[in-house]
């Protein structure tokens, strides 16, 4: 498994409101999508922040920041974790344009994320 950088942030949160301010007025990160109680930021470089509120039905099993590692091949990286013990969350998720992830357990209790973006600059490399 190649690891390639962090490009992926989520957090479930009860300040939904001042978490957008903070992130899309104060820093600057533009929205791409909004629906209530969920909105997508995307930074220059293609990395994506996403805000869930308490209410969000989406990303209900975290309730805490939650990164996501890009990899080349996500279903190969999955394999290899699972055969190291490590529990996954549920199937990887796969949208139209080739944008996937897929939730883990690590050993710290916390959950993380796979990701595979095809559009992401680093994935061209």
């Amino acid at each position: 498994m190649k690891v390639k950088g962090i490009t992926w942030l989520g957090t479930r949160t009860a300040k939904f409101d001042a978490m957008l301010n903070i992130y899309h007025n104060v820093m600057g990160l533009p929205v791409t999508h909004q629906e209530p109680g969920f909105v997508v930021m995307e930074l220059p470089n293609g990395d994506l922040v996403e805000i869930f509120s308490d209410d969000s039905p989406h990303n209900t099993f975290f309730a805490h920041p939650v990164a996501g590692f890009l990899v080349d091949d996500i279903a190969a990286a999955r394999a290899e974790m699972e055969s190291q013990g490590i529990e996954f969350i549920g199937p990887t998720e796969v949208m139209e344009d080739g944008y996937a992830w897929s939730h883990f357990r690590a050993p710290d209790g916390f959950i993380y994320e796979l990701t595979y973006s095809p559009k992401h600059p680093v994935s061209q490399e």
